[in-house]
């Protein structure tokens, strides 16, 4: 049986992948040339693309059961520690804020919610969650906030209609987003509802507390190894077939991070993290997965990077000409030189996150 003291290297590779994943999704060279899989479902569905967020939040309920399961066995560390992760959401929200501020100098339009917004946020509710309730506890805690969810979703008119809707426009979480922000703070390609919105956390805190269900279940010392494994594939595909099964009544859909796609995403992220376990910390097949370790020991700085580095390649011009022009767009196909840019960004941001590695400078807030 794996030491339980040792790091999780299976986790650091899946958050690397994840990350590695993100960036080449989020900076095709071409919008207007992507192929289907790298794209976000148009509303209702599921694509691989899709599943990159809620792998990471799921990642970080993992993780926080890794960092905190020792000091949390004795609860005078408990104010010290939920302090801390309340500092790291801020850090966060302010860090997300800072990159928009930065790459578009404008209170005006400044988006309120967002990706990182939401993994702060979710990170600090389930981190106090976790050192504040038992796992039964957080159990039900899942299943009410996911039912909560269906329930307000489904049968709860919207003020502003007078029914209830999954529509983007005119769902419960675009009318709260309209009720607490004013359009410019929201999603710029819709300023009428954003798919970070306030509602959406709630079943996101569900896709957290996923985590840390199959975080704690990792960290047993009662059971073996392919004992672990064996429950953490078959609880995956339960979920995955659960998740399928209520989307036929609460379509699986990103945007609205409805519960069916909760319980669908968990599912693939609890599979795809056993068999990591299984190859990599168990069985020591690493060499193969070694080089996402750099993207996982600094996923946020790979993440803040990903933002810059784009946005200012996209400035230069040569002859009147951008980078993507000169070196991609006369020599592939419109989708192949889209992707193989996206590709080489990955490959420009790994290299800079591999000398952080190998020079052992972990970025942490």
């Amino acid at each position: 049986m794996k030491a339980q003291n040792s790091r999780l290297l299976s986790l650091d590779i899946f958050r690397g992948i994840t990350v590695a994943a993100m960036i080449l999704v989020n900076n095709p060279g071409d919008w207007g040339h992507i192929y289907p899989p790298l794209e976000h479902s148009a509303w209702n569905g599921c694509t691989p693309t899709d599943l990159i967020f809620p792998f990471f939040l799921f990642i970080v309920g993992v993780s926080i059961v890794y960092a905190m399961q020792t000091k949390a066995a004795d609860p005078a560390n408990h104010a010290k520690m939920i302090l801390s992760a309340f500092r790291r959401m801020v850090v966060l929200i302010v860090i997300s804020l800072a990159i928009q501020l930065a790459l578009h100098p404008s209170f005006e339009h400044l988006r309120y919610p967002g990706v990182l917004q939401r993994i702060a946020v979710v990170f600090f509710i389930c981190a106090v969650l976790y050192l504040k309730t038992s796992q039964k506890t957080r159990d039900w805690l899942f299943a009410v906030l996911l039912i909560g969810y269906y329930v307000l979703m489904t049968f709860v008119p919207v003020p502003d209609t007078g029914v209830a809707s999954w529509a983007p426009t005119t769902n419960m979480g675009a009318w709260l987003d309209r009720i607490v922000f004013t359009p410019n703070h929201l999603w710029s390609e819709s300023h009428i509802w954003d798919p970070e919105g306030l509602l959406g956390t709630l079943p996101a805190i569900a896709t957290g507390l996923f985590g840390i269900r199959v975080g704690t279940w990792l960290k047993r010392t009662d059971r073996e190894d392919s004992v672990k494994v064996t429950w953490m594939l078959t609880y995956g595909a339960i979920a995955i077939v659960a998740g399928l099964f209520w989307g036929l009544f609460f379509p699986i859909n990103k945007a609205l991070w409805t519960s069916s796609f909760v319980l669908y995403a968990g599912g693939w992220a609890t599979v795809a993290l056993g068999i990591s376990y299984w190859l990599i910390d168990v069985q020591g097949n690493r060499r193969f997965a070694m080089p996402f370790v750099a993207f996982g020991a600094n996923a946020i700085t790979a993440y803040i990077l990903s933002d810059f580095v784009p946005h200012y390649m996209n400035k230069i011009s040569i002859g009147g000409k951008s980078i993507y022009d000169i070196v991609f767009s006369p020599y592939f196909s419109p989708y192949n030189a889209s992707l193989l840019s996206a590709i080489v960004l990955v490959l420009l941001l790994w290299v800079l996150m591999w000398i952080l590695y190998l020079r052992k400078i972990i970025i942490k807030v």
